[in-house]
């Protein structure tokens, strides 16, 4: 494990590429984390190094301070990884993220309410200054909806509900298997509910499409 580095004030703005003044104006609006005191003197750490990259990175993207300040909150907030993974096996990918890299992935859309929105779903989770994703599946159509017009907004809010609906099937498929088969059968016959669903999903958008035209 590497050594945790400290600094004094004036080598962390160095080395953030800011001035010892800008570094204080960062700490009294709460945009870092208070230092460590040891007496008289304050020590930043890497964490500290990693929130000022950050909010460069931010303030490039044309993100406001009083912004950046409401995202930092709702991160500090979130709730950490192991809680939104959990401890049990999963199928999908988990992505880890800077907060930059997710502002560039939903270019303009990483506002405080949307990213409260996502914590609030369990899509995201911190771990310390990285963020997780759940699923990079839904991560990478999430972020093609946006590309494709869609606000931010409503494509969580959709989340939403589709997460009520699966909710509701992963119980009536959990339940037909318990009546018929062990408990251990559940993960193997998973991929069987999933194709059900799949099948179901598409001959619906087929149906909808046909009225449509």
């Amino acid at each position: 494990m590497a050594e945790k580095r400290e600094y004094r004030m004036e080598e962390l703005a160095e080395l953030a590429g800011i001035t010892v003044r800008t570094l204080r104006f960062y700490r009294e609006r709460k945009l870092i984390p208070p230092p460590r005191r040891e007496g008289r003197i304050a020590w930043y750490d890497d964490h500290h190094l990693a929130r000022l990259r950050t909010i460069a990175a931010l303030l490039e993207r044309g993100h406001t301070l009083s912004g950046i300040a409401e995202l930092a909150e709702a991160l500090d907030h979130g709730r950490d990884v192991a809680d939104v993974l959990g401890v049990g096996p999963t199928e999908e990918e988990p992505v880890r993220l800077t907060p930059e890299e997710l502002a560039a992935r939903f270019e303009g859309e990483v506002t405080p309410d949307n990213l409260a929105a996502a914590l609030e779903l369990g899509y995201l989770g911190t771990d310390g200054d990285e963020i997780v994703h759940i699923s990079r599946r839904l991560l990478d159509v999430s972020s093609a909806l946006v590309r494709e017009g869609i606000p931010l907004a409503e494509v969580l809010a959709a989340g939403a509900r589709v997460r009520e609906h699966a909710d509701a099937l992963a119980e009536l498929f959990a339940d037909l298997i318990l009546r018929h088969a062990p408990e251990e059968d559940l993960h193997r016959l998973r991929p069987l509910a999933r194709s059900v669903v799949e099948a179901e999903l598409s001959l619906a958008l087929d149906r909808r499409l046909n009225k449509r035209l």
